[in-house]
């Protein structure tokens, strides 16, 4: 018997169709997890008015970046996309969030080695800056320049605090992955199972096979070093051993049926390959079910505060959800903060008396929570040398006025660059 639909949907991950086109950072974690640095791909599209271009993309990391790291960027898009009309804000425990993707189960105590992971993930993506000149736009149908950041975050400084992780998507990039044309879903736990490489692989291949059962031909160059995210210095013979060990393992997953390199010329090598039976299994397209009270974040949140599985439905269908979610961050911080002496009944019972009253308008959120929002939101305000970095790849990219033509500085053609290489010496 197949998983049920509930079970599918926690093991589907959101992959965005123009970021599985080229790699984020480079998958060496010794270059990636460089400081202030700046990983730069390209890939083709075909424009209706120019014929086949270029797309350059520019990835501003200065906190550094693992390949690792995107497999909580595609789950955490998923489940801020469970509900029927998602908005771009995403309260929920890391305990929810690691259980949902698969990381920890019931069993796994708080606080571990797996926490600390997501939180050290969360802080790298949240800094991350990226521009692209050829960005597909699938609300207006066309590629357009653009640039933006992937989220920001609070956290509760306590990492073993009961209250909810709060991520806020960049309003562009969450309306380029909200659209129904902007994005895809894909088998989280086949993705889990995989090395970073052929994540990659897979991210793009689920893209290309979702339109044609075959790719005639792509270069080796091209997927080894902008799609997969190898070092372009690798000799021709390394590029493709790495390839075909990501090739074989898809193979063995039922993702390829099988795939082929060809050399064209002396130096010159393609790649050919057919889809697998795997896309076409009924169990990989049923993707979506009907959204249910319990498998929202807020719901595994009221239950921290005391409630019942029923009267957390309830709620949740009564009152708005970011209404609920910014009472039960007040009402778990008052338990953590001031102790179980706060309430004068319960906390169950202060929750729904405020819920019910800023409802009606008559209660606001307390001064002392408000502050504590404020100490804990993480803000990256870049440096001096960043931000004059982040205009100079704008100007690359985007053009630049005559004068300040000479003062861009020159980023590497494909590849990892550090910050301080991009700027000219006077």
């Amino acid at each position: 018997m197949g998983r049920s639909s509930t079970a599918l949907r926690r093991t589907t991950g959101v992959g965005q169709l123009s970021l599985v086109e080229h790699a984020l950072c480079p998958l060496d974690a010794r270059r990636s997890l460089v400081e202030n640095s700046v990983y730069r791909s390209e890939y083709s599209y075909y424009s209706p008015t120019a014929g086949k271009t270029t797309a350059k993309a520019h990835v501003f990391c200065p906190l550094g970046l693992s390949a690792a790291d995107e497999l909580y960027l595609w789950g955490l898009l998923a489940l801020t996309l469970l509900t029927p009309e998602p908005e771009p804000q995403l309260f929920a425990s890391p305990y929810w969030c690691l259980r949902q993707l698969g990381i920890i189960n019931r069993e796994t105590k708080r606080g571990g080695r797996q926490y600390q992971q997501f939180a050290e993930a969360i802080k790298r993506l949240s800094a991350v800056s990226y521009i692209n000149d050829g960005f597909y736009d699938p609300l207006r149908g066309e590629h357009r320049r653009v640039s933006f950041h992937f989220f920001s975050y609070s956290l509760p400084t306590d990492l073993d605090s009961c209250r909810s992780w709060r991520i806020s998507w960049d309003p562009v990039f969450f309306e380029f992955v909200k659209a129904a044309a902007g994005h895809f879903r894909f088998d989280l736990a086949l993705y889990r199972e995989l090395d970073t490489a052929s994540r990659r692989l897979f991210l793009f291949l689920s893209k290309v096979f979702a339109r044609r059962t075959h790719l005639k031909a792509i270069r080796l160059e091209h997927l080894a070093v902008n799609v997969l995210g190898f070092s372009s210095t690798l000799a021709t013979r390394e590029m493709k051993l790495k390839v075909n060990r990501c090739l074989a393992k898809l193979i063995d997953m039922a993702v390829l049926s099988d795939a082929e390199i060809t050399r064209t010329s002396p130096g010159n090598f393609f790649i050919r390959l057919n889809r697998g039976p795997y896309y076409e299994s009924a169990e990989r397209r049923a993707h979506t079910c009907d959204a249910r009270p319990e498998d929202s974040p807020l719901h595994d949140t009221l239950l921290t505060i005391g409630f019942s599985d029923t009267a957390a439905a309830r709620l949740q269908r009564k009152y708005s959800h970011r209404l609920l979610a910014e009472w039960a961050d007040i009402t778990l911080a008052a338990r953590e903060r001031f102790g179980s002496e706060f309430f004068r009944k319960s906390p169950m019972a202060y929750f729904v008396d405020s819920v019910s009253k800023a409802a009606e308008g008559n209660r606001t959120a307390p001064d002392w929570w408000m502050e504590l929002q404020k100490v804990e939101s993480q803000t990256h305000e870049l440096s001096l040398e960043g931000r004059e970095l982040f205009t100079r790849l704008q100007a690359e990219l985007f053009g630049a006025a005559p004068a300040e033509e000479q003062a861009v500085a020159q980023v590497p053609a494909k590849g990892m660059a550090r910050a301080g290489s991009l700027f000219v010496t006077r």
